[in-house]
């Protein structure tokens, strides 16, 4: 299975073939463009949102996407609309950490290589 991956973490476009799709952005403009891509067709495989409250902050994000098709994954749509949405209502409040951007692409690299050695596993 031939996935895409969104991201506007250099260190993963820099690392990964052609199967990356670089925004050069913030993370809600990752999240958008994960939207746009699922109302094309394609499926999530990662989830778009960090897994903890901490790395909400980042400013990187990568999220993994699946198969294209002819019709809308809607279980993958309703993620990644309610993702937008609490990413939103999150950074409402806090700012993304700036300071720390080095450790913060290197985690994001580290989580993506994770899930996708995980997809690779499960399938």
């Amino acid at each position: 299975m031939k996935n895409l991956i969104i991201t506007n973490n250099p260190a993963v476009a820099e690392k990964n073939n052609n199967t990356v799709l670089f925004v050069d952005g913030s993370v809600e403009e990752t999240l958008i463009m994960v939207r746009d891509k699922v109302h094309s067709g394609y499926e999530l495989i990662s989830h778009p949102l960090a897994a903890s409250l901490r790395m909400m902050f980042s400013p990187f994000r990568s999220v993994i996407l699946g198969k294209k098709s002819n019709k809308i994954d809607v279980f993958s749509a309703e993620i990644i609309e309610d993702s937008i949405i609490k990413y939103k209502r999150h950074m409402d409040f806090r700012k993304k950490d700036s300071a720390n951007c080095e450790d913060y692409k290197m985690i994001d690299l580290i989580l993506l290589e994770s899930a996708i050695h995980e997809q690779a596993v499960t399938w």
